[in-house]
């Protein structure tokens, strides 16, 4: 499980991108820009480590994908006063529970 390392890499990295762009659309400034874009690039190599070191493509998609949705859900909500809708509050819900049957061991 040396797959998760990256992993939490990639979702870190990913959401310090998020919040320059969100910052950037806010405030127009390149220097925003470029960190998003930075912290894009990192955050990818972070992916290709955790690919090769055993995440899987399909397994290692759905754990970043809803980890760093929920984690930019709880950002928006809470810095920048984004709303959600109860439609949105059930796929967070339901992308919760992937995780939960992703780590599943049966």
């Amino acid at each position: 499980m040396i797959w998760i390392i990256p992993l939490v890499g990639l979702i870190i990295f990913e959401l310090i991108a998020d919040i320059f762009a969100k910052e950037y659309s806010l405030k127009n400034n390149s220097a925003l820009w470029l960190g998003a874009v930075l912290s894009y690039v990192i955050a990818n190599v972070f992916w290709l480590y955790a690919i090769k070191n055993g995440s899987g493509l399909a397994r290692g998609a759905i754990i970043f994908s809803v980890s760093s949705a929920v984690i930019a859900t709880v950002l928006g909500l809470y810095f920048y006063h984004e709303k959600m809708t109860g439609y949105q509050t059930a796929g967070i819900i339901l992308g919760l529970t992937s995780l939960i049957l992703i780590f599943w061991e049966a």
